[in-house]
């Protein structure tokens, strides 16, 4: 699988890109990964709710055809887009977020961060007083997201058993925009980054590293 990093290049056009390569496969279209990231933009879901965008200010808003709610993408978040062949790699759209939630625990550990997973909204989160802990995250009914931070977001489209959009790790970035949204639908939710919690890592190194995992997460 051809892993391409593209730097920083336009949403827009690139969500057309994407669409355009998963309309135009064929059966023997080879699979690739695409890492970059994205001058500043708002994104909302097809699932995604107005009274969400809270504030968005001279930041622009694209309503995209991709699952979940609104997200902030930036500088120094590196964002991943698989366009993968489902049918041919063997396993279903639930098991295909799981391996994108893997290969980003995955990526985090290697600098040395333990990601978590919360039943029921897709993503990776991190403990804010220790994101170094490798103690398993006791679940809280009452506030599922309490001490913690979330680190990486997700958000796919399959189309006839192909997918394109994915997700997205916060690396060094200003986090203020996420204040002007409900991140992911959930008001409050805190954003976090690598270098907020104190794994500050550079861009290439971090796209390169999630490329690798993602490269071999989503093996057939």
């Amino acid at each position: 699988m051809q892993v391409r990093m593209l730097g920083r290049v336009d949403y827009l056009p690139t969500w057309q890109a994407m669409q355009a390569f998963t309309d135009a496969r064929q059966a023997d279209t080879p699979d690739e990964i695409w890492l970059c990231e994205h001058p500043p933009v708002f994104t909302q879901g097809l699932a995604g709710r107005p009274e969400h965008v809270l504030a968005p200010g001279d930041i622009p808003l694209v309503a995209t055809n991709r699952g979940g709610q609104v997200t902030y993408h930036g500088p120094g978040q590196v964002v991943a887009y698989p366009l993968l062949d489902l049918r041919r790699r063997g396993y279903f759209v639930k098991e295909y977020v799981y391996r994108l939630e893997e290969a980003v625990i995955r990526a985090l550990a290697q600098f040395g961060v333990t990601g978590h997973r919360v039943r029921g909204a897709p993503g990776i989160y991190v403990r804010l007083d220790d994101p170094f802990s490798h103690d398993r995250l006791a679940p809280n009914p009452n506030d599922p997201f309490r001490g913690l931070g979330k680190i990486a977001a997700l958000g796919v489209k399959v189309s006839r058993h192909c997918t394109y959009h994915g997700l997205a790790l916060n690396v060094g970035m200003d986090l203020e925009p996420f204040s002007r949204i409900d991140p992911c639908g959930y008001a409050g939710l805190q954003t976090v980054d690598l270098s907020r919690i104190g794994a500050p890592t550079p861009w290439n190194e971090a796209a390169q590293v999630l490329g690798q995992k993602l490269n071999a997460l989503l093996a057939p």
